[in-house]
């Protein structure tokens, strides 16, 4: 989940001392309300809704994040005040950033660089396979510093949210997954990405929020969930199409959509999605070229 730094014009002196540290649980309160702001803002500047529709939401993610021994997190703190933070999900071999927020007072001035530089030297300790992001298509200061570190931009994926369709597709059963479904579908994820997202896919099962989708009883995708939080791998458009008809809801600011698949894209068009945001989704190290139907989550 890319950059996002709050505030515009000219930026204000950083103090002398700026420390990056581990996350502890109990400053996901202070974090919540910077990543709130800082994408409330970034997103208002340029006419967009905000990612997260108040602090509470924004606090309860990196709660999660902040709490969870599968997410290596730092937050940047200057005079005992945090000032900014940033996680990377490490529950496969590709790992995730974000979110990635600075506090409007400590903009340009390489804070978000030191942020990044912080969860990268960590794959690189955890010899990740690669590393991804979605960054947010409008956000130029993001991109720059990206593709500085070294990211590739690989996908353009739009946002898109609207009316649950809560339709069937004939003979593509759609229902929720249990543990025994794990292995069809991280094979499928292997197929589609040359790797698997079990520790996600684990993790969705066991909250009760992944689904699977058949075709003659044998399984031809999941999604974690149909969500801004959740991934979602089919072996092909209809199949993921199912899936998607299915949600009762779009969580969150809606699902993420690659338009490079044309055909995916033009179908949640037709059945009443709208675009909500453009963004971009950039990788360090592997990378395969997708082989089948998908939906990244804002995590990668």
């Amino acid at each position: 989940m890319g950059l996002l730094i709050s505030g515009q014009g000219m930026a204000i002196p950083q103090p002398r001392s700026v420390a990056i540290r581990v996350a502890k649980p109990e400053d996901a309160t202070a974090a919540g309300k910077i990543c709130y702001e800082a994408f409330r803002q970034i997103n208002a500047d340029h006419s967009f809704p905000p990612d997260f529709p108040n602090v509470e939401a924004a606090v309860a993610v990196l709660s999660m994040a902040f709490s969870n021994p599968h997410f290596y997190c730092v937050v940047a703190e200057s005079d005992g005040r945090i000032v900014g933070s940033n996680c990377l999900d490490e529950r496969g071999a590709i790992a995730g950033v974000g979110p990635i927020t600075v506090d409007p007072g400590f903009q340009n001035g390489g804070l978000g660089r030191s942020l990044m530089d912080a969860v990268l030297r960590r794959a690189c300790e955890r010899r990740c396979a690669g590393v991804r992001l979605i960054q947010a298509a409008f956000h130029n200061r993001s991109l720059t510093l990206y593709a500085k570190l070294g990211f590739v931009v690989r996908e353009p994926v739009a946002v898109m949210q609207g009316p649950a369709l809560r339709q069937k597709i004939e003979g593509l059963p759609v229902r929720k997954a249990n543990i025994s479904d794990m292995p069809q579908c991280n094979e499928i994820a292997v197929q589609v990405h040359g790797h698997d997202r079990a520790g996600e896919l684990a993790d969705a099962v066991q909250q009760g929020t992944a689904v699977v989708v058949s075709r003659g009883g044998r399984i031809t995708g999941y999604a974690t969930a149909l969500a801004f939080f959740g991934h979602a791998v089919a072996q092909s458009n209809q199949d993921l199409e199912a899936l998607i008809a299915s949600a009762e809801v779009l969580g969150g600011p809606g699902i993420l959509v690659p338009t490079r698949n044309a055909a995916l894209f033009r179908w949640c068009l037709d059945n009443g999605l709208r675009v909500v945001e453009p963004m971009t989704l950039m990788s360090i190290g592997l990378y395969n070229e997708p082989a089948g139907a998908w939906l990244p989550s804002i995590l990668f």
